[in-house]
């Protein structure tokens, strides 16, 4: 059986589109380069300032000086540059990134996010997530769809927020959720995974349509 992170990294990276700027954020986020389709023509975008970000790098010798905004050594592709922080966030919050893919520690209904921190725990700080779900044109929220069996999907989040009815779409193992007006609307589901056992696992209510269409990867 596929690894959960590997699922939904390959189905997100078939939410991106041809000319697409595109954020990933750290964690899984970042594993979803790794599965963009051969010849889908995109460049992504790293906060702490470069455009044409390519696949992290394991080997060793690499240039440790070159990382993503989590600090992990990355590749940069053929045309990538180099900028400092205050051109990469004018960037952002100024409306030119396409996507923005976010990992969550809560999600609701209507759109909210929690991401940076869990109260009386130690914190790095919000970072660029803040920015990135207001400017970016669709946010994506990637991520497992329950922690230790309890829901991530709420009717209303209860961690802090980092931005109010920002998301757009939500993807994890199980599903592939819209945020419509009317709720969350069920675009597709995992061919393991029944209506009843989703519902179970989300505290949110779910709008959804029979018959719905299998989760691709």
């Amino acid at each position: 059986m596929m690894d959960p992170k590997e699922r939904i990294a390959r189905r997100v990276a078939r939410e991106l589109q041809k000319g697409d700027l595109v954020n990933l954020g750290i964690g899984l986020p970042s594993m979803v380069v790794d599965f963009i389709p051969e010849g889908l023509d995109i460049m992504l975008q790293s906060e702490n300032g470069i455009i044409g970000l390519g696949p992290v790098i394991e080997e060793d010798g690499v240039d440790k000086e070159i990382t993503n905004a989590g600090g992990s050594p990355v590749s940069i592709v053929s045309g990538g540059c180099f900028f400092d922080s205050a051109l990469s966030f004018g960037i952002i919050r100024g409306g030119h990134v396409d996507v923005t893919v976010l990992g969550a520690l809560q999600v609701d209904e209507k759109g909210g996010l929690a991401n940076w921190m869990v109260p009386g725990k130690l914190v790095a700080g919000m970072g660029g997530a803040m920015d990135l779900v207001t400017g970016a044109k669709r946010v994506i929220v990637s991520m497992q769809h329950t922690v230790k069996g309890k829901p991530k999907i709420l009717k209303k989040c209860t961690l802090p927020l980092t931005a109010a009815g920002e998301v757009d779409t939500i993807i994890t193992e199980m599903a592939v959720m819209d945020v419509t007006k009317r709720g969350l609307k069920v675009k597709e589901i995992s061919p393991v995974v029944t209506v009843k056992e989703l519902r179970e696992a989300t505290e949110a209510d779910l709008i959804i349509e029979e018959p719905v269409k299998t989760m691709m990867e």
